[in-house]
């Protein structure tokens, strides 16, 4: 065991810049992901018979295969077209296409997306309908019903699985460190071991930052929880 080596300024700050792009890698995916995830659920919900199977068809190939898979079509699949790679060097948006962290985060993004869209469509469903007569009795229509009632609803309700899902795509952001050119915090554990053949204390430290960071993660989520579903913890009398 050789602990002294994590800690030289050096190995530190692999291990930091590691972590920047991991951090920066999950709350882009997880933002741009919930944007699509919304626009996906209120087709999934939607009067659009079509648009509900293509979307349901694109979460199912989502949820049906393994992250590492998504990844690897995204850079060796999309990334490397000789159509594509024609044009990767002026024509947008192909130009992002050779930058590996573009990649790796539209396939975390669509990933995560699937999988927020089918939580929050669920919610939807299962709206009380009582809500909804409401709405309508205070004369609502459909989309003011939707945006209004359903939505602020189904998205509180949608929460402690969100939270769930947050935690996960942090843990899953170390397959990013399987796309060539990527430091994040696996990648770095990797260099450390690749340098010092010390792969015990090189991973042990990346899962020591994961739990803290997954620690803090689900601390975020649960005052959140706390403000936004304070309405359903019984009240004391």
């Amino acid at each position: 065991m050789n602990w002294s080596v994590i800690f030289e300024p050096a190995t530190m700050l692999l291990y930091a810049q590691g972590m920047l792009t991991t951090l920066w890698l999950l709350l882009s995916s997880l933002g741009i992901g919930a944007v699509l995830a919304l626009v996906f659920a209120l087709l999934l919900t939607g009067p659009w018979a079509s648009l509900r199977w293509l979307v349901g068809a694109y979460t199912y190939v989502v949820r049906g295969t393994p992250l590492l898979l998504q990844v690897y079509m995204i850079y060796y699949g999309l990334g490397q077209m000789e159509w594509i790679q024609e044009r990767w060097n002026d024509v947008w948006p192909w130009t992002y296409f050779k930058e590996p962290f573009f990649c790796a985060l539209l396939a975390f993004s669509l990933n995560t997306a699937g999988y927020t869209a089918e939580m929050l469509a669920g919610a939807i469903r299962e709206t009380n309908a009582g809500e909804i007569e409401a709405a309508q009795a205070y004369g609502m229509g459909r989309v003011q019903v939707m945006w209004r009632v359903v939505l602020p609803s189904a998205l509180r309700r949608t929460l402690p699985a969100y939270s769930n899902e947050a935690v996960m795509m942090l843990h899953a952001t170390s397959v990013a460190s399987a796309v060539p050119s990527m430091l994040d915090l696996t990648a770095a554990a990797s260099r450390v071991y690749s340098d010092y053949y010390l792969p015990f204390e090189a991973y042990l430290a990346a899962a020591a930052i994961y739990l803290v960071a997954s620690f803090c993660l689900i601390g975020v989520f649960r005052l959140a929880e706390r403000h936004f579903l304070a309405y359903l913890t019984p009240r004391k009398h």
